[in-house]
């Protein structure tokens, strides 16, 4: 597999390997296997892997993390949420420093963990925290169309859902970057298919693969798209067939439009996008915790000298952050990067800190 990568490179590029083809990594989950296996130090120089904002924590901006400890401490709610959110740092606090001080913080490994305390605690205000891409917002369908038919008046979610190809777009007009081909998602492409990526090829020539997660599944599609490349011929393939197929899973898709309407949505490090978010239905907003639950206007800033949102763009590799392993580090996180177990700087600092001569 390296020597198909490399062969293509030569060709590509001639023997002195002077064109550096940029290419994507969309999804979190990739970026911590590219550091894992090690698959940087296995393909050419010229072959620049550069993370993108497929890290759902990452992306959620230091002004929805201050907007729910806000709500925290103006109201009594029962609060849930996936482990990786505690420790992501608002301006001022985390939800991790707000349990320690008392609020009801509770970390949950389903959304159905907080639908049924709800059920289960009719004299408490229980909110979800809803995060993720097209990959959990099916989930979070599920469990405000059940709170709506069980008529479950004390449920409320926090959405900061986001949706992928709207960033793509946005990254692919972007003229800083200049990215080549997109490794596309395995997960989030299992329930929206290949065709909702099918503009990146048409409209602005760039390659897409959407590949598994396994090194050899990686390989193989970076061999794909660099046979795109050589042949320009920009196309939207799947090299992971086993789970994704062309047209995803429309029952999931379908539950999301019933519960959600597209809408806009600040992005970490992108701003805000048009689309690229999710809002309830109006049948459906009862449920919507930032109208039951409003606070005062916040002042929002992120960390300083923190580059997670460049990091996010693609524009930095996370060892180009001053903060980076220095006041940085796992135990002790300064941007939502360094957290999460997607996040494209706890994949360096866990990986790939050590090695020399990392191309960076």
């Amino acid at each position: 597999m390296k020597s198909s990568i490399e062969e293509l490179t030569l060709s590509l590029t001639g023997n002195k390997l002077g064109r550096r083809i940029n290419i994507m990594e969309v999804c979190g989950t990739h970026t911590m296997a590219i550091s894992r296996y090690g698959l940087r130090q296995l393909i050419p120089e010229t072959i620049n892997l550069i993370s993108g904002p497929g890290c759902p924590v990452c992306v959620t901006p230091a002004v929805d993390i201050d907007l729910i400890l806000e709500i925290t401490k103006q109201y009594e709610v029962s609060l849930f949420t996936f482990g990786d959110m505690l420790r992501v740092p608002g301006t001022e606090s985390s939800l991790y420093l707000k349990k320690a001080e008392g609020r009801d913080i509770n970390i949950c490994y389903s959304p159905l963990d907080a639908l049924d305390y709800a059920r289960e605690n009719p004299d408490r205000k229980v909110i979800f925290l809803a995060i993720g891409f097209e990959t959990t917002i099916p989930l979070t369908a599920v469990i405000v169309k059940r709170a709506y038919l069980e008529k479950i008046n004390n449920f409320y979610i926090f959405n900061t859902h986001k949706l992928i190809p709207e960033a793509l777009e946005l990254l692919a007009n972007d003229k800083e970057i200049k990215i080549n081909a997109f490794l596309c998602p395995g997960h989030v492409s299992a329930i929206i298919g290949s065709e909702p990526y099918r503009f990146l090829a048409d409209r602005y020539k760039i390659p897409c693969v959407i590949s598994g997660f396994e090194p050899e599944d990686i390989l193989q599609s970076l061999v794909m798209i660099l046979e795109q490349i050589k042949k320009e011929t920009p196309e939207i393939e799947i090299q992971y067939k086993r789970v994704v197929r062309e047209e995803g899973n429309p029952s999931a898709v379908k539950l999301i439009y019933e519960i959600f309407d597209k809408s806009d949505s600040t992005w970490r490090g992108l701003g805000s996008i048009p689309g690229s978010g999710l809002k309830l239905k109006e049948k459906f907003s009862g449920f919507d915790a930032r109208i039951r639950f409003p606070v005062k206007k916040i002042k929002s800033a992120e960390p300083a000298g923190c580059e997670c949102g460049n990091v996010l763009k693609g524009i930095k590799k996370p060892f180009e952050c001053r903060l980076f392993s220095k006041t940085c580090r796992p135990e002790s996180p300064v941007g939502p990067c360094m957290v999460s177990s997607e996040g494209s700087c706890a994949a360096y600092y866990k990986y790939e800190r050590e090695l020399k001569n990392i191309k960076i």
